[in-house]
């Protein structure tokens, strides 16, 4: 089982990035994918999910609504968080995590990728 993360780094304040998250050795129609970060000296927190490829719906941290949108492509196995109107405070080390259709518990996660917002 695979997850990789990609897409993170260095952008200014008001500037956007897109992360990337690709998975493998699941069975991804059946699993929701969700984003997490965690900043220097703080507890890890939820950005956003997707479900499954069944329902489709997706859920935001309310610190991020209206700036972030997550989407998934089944066909590449692959989820994206598309990341707008970018803060200092959304600086953090990004992780995506799959689980499975019922379960509330992430099984699998990423290595994680940097995203740093500064001027």
């Amino acid at each position: 089982v695979q997850l990789q993360a990609s897409g993170g780094g260095l952008v200014q304040p008001g500037g956007s990035l897109r992360l990337s998250c690709v998975t493998s050795g699941f069975d991804f129609d059946y699993y929701a994918i969700g984003w997490f970060r965690q900043a220097p000296g703080k507890e890890r927190e939820g950005v956003s999910c997707i479900s499954s490829r069944m329902d489709n719906n997706s859920y935001y941290a309310d610190s991020v609504k209206g700036r972030f949108t997550i989407s998934r492509d089944n066909a590449k196995n692959a989820v994206y968080l598309q990341m707008n109107s970018l803060k200092a405070e959304d600086t953090a080390v990004y992780y995506c995590a799959a689980r499975v259709i019922g379960r509330s518990r992430y099984d699998y996660w990423g290595q994680g990728t940097q995203v740093t917002v500064s001027s």
